[in-house]
């Protein structure tokens, strides 16, 4: 407890984010009404069928959740259900954001480690939606540059383009964290980086024997994999499925590097690529960046050196190194 704010345990945040999101999936609604009728019961059962078994430990933070909202009388609770259950919101079109550290000054491509262990996100179309940045290279640490290629949804045999890299050796990228099976996110889904392709790491670094030789197969030096069910990704080649039970590759978040700056921009997404977990539309979600313009709709920009900016940007976040 930090000056009255109760500290919530990383377990339990990573936790209540999946759970909100089930809850928000048109396909996953939280039904209210039953939740009325049923009360703790309906949330316990709901949490364990959309998100997984509950330990007794996931059962207390429900049960202070409910608590806390004054829920033992359970129609209390209704207005918070109402407000996690909210409608979509949605825009026009893609923001044009820039990618700032947390003192938000512009990050440059130069400053971002080639096959970074740690986990880097920023949010981007819309508030909730983390993305990794990567600058992938070789065994050796030294950048590879990141070809288009075509990219094949087992999902359904379609195809879209991912573009390729992006900075001076295009070599950077950026695909959504979250897990395109059933929405796990950092650290249970992270980047393996070529020293790490091996098999044998403890949890949570532990890479399974399939993984590796569908990586070697795939001509690909590290893999973007989840540890809560397996799906491995390809970040070398679009983050294509190397391994299921995902049948969707991840979204990508088009780059854009200014050369005359080096900083990094947040410009979009391929509509014909799947959609990030979750939402209807990459355009449509439950809330805006925080920096969002709505007047302008944080349409295309180029900052000076040294200029901050006020709006349309997104913070990048450190999220730990999971092999220390």
């Amino acid at each position: 407890m930090a000056k009255g704010i109760p500290i919530i345990k990383r377990d339990d945040l990573i936790f209540a984010i999946k759970l909100l999101r089930k809850m928000r999936d048109p396909k996953t609604r939280f039904d209210e009404k039953e939740f009325m009728k049923s009360g703790r019961d309906y949330l316990y059962n709901y949490a364990e069928k959309n998100v997984g078994p509950l330990d007794p430990s996931k059962r207390a933070f429900l049960k202070g959740i409910l608590i806390g909202i004054g829920a033992a009388a359970v129609l209390s609770a209704i207005p918070v259900i109402s407000y996690l259950n909210q409608p979509e919101i949605s825009l026009k079109q893609f923001p044009w954001v820039i990618i700032v550290d947390s003192s938000g000054n512009p990050i440059k491509t130069s400053q971002i480690p080639v096959n970074n262990p740690e986990i880097l996100l920023f949010e981007y179309p819309m508030q909730g939606d983390i993305t990794f940045l990567l600058n992938l290279g070789d065994e050796n640490d030294n950048p590879i540059k990141i070809p288009p290629t075509t990219v094949v949804i087992p999902e359904n045999g379609k195809t879209y383009t991912f573009p390729g890299g992006v900075g001076p050796n295009n070599s950077i990228v950026a695909f959504s964290a979250i897990c395109q099976h059933l929405g796990c996110t950092p650290p249970e889904i992270h980047f393996f980086p070529p020293k790490y392709m091996k098999v044998g790491l403890p949890t949570p670094n532990f890479l399974p024997e399939v993984a590796l030789q569908a990586a070697q197969q795939a001509n690909a030096p590290g893999v973007i994999h989840c540890d809560c069910h397996g799906s491995t990704y390809d970040p070398y080649h679009g983050a294509s499925v190397l391994t299921g039970p995902t049948v969707r590759p991840l979204p990508y978040v088009q780059l854009y590097w200014d050369s005359n700056t080096d900083y990094l921009y947040a410009i979009g997404m391929n509509l014909n690529a799947p959609t990030i977990l979750g939402r209807t539309n990459d355009l449509s979600g439950y809330a805006y960046l925080s920096s969002y313009d709505q007047a302008t709709g944080c349409q295309k920009m180029l900052l000076q050196s040294g200029q901050t900016p006020s709006n349309c940007y997104t913070e990048l976040q450190n999220a730990g190194n999971t092999y220390q």
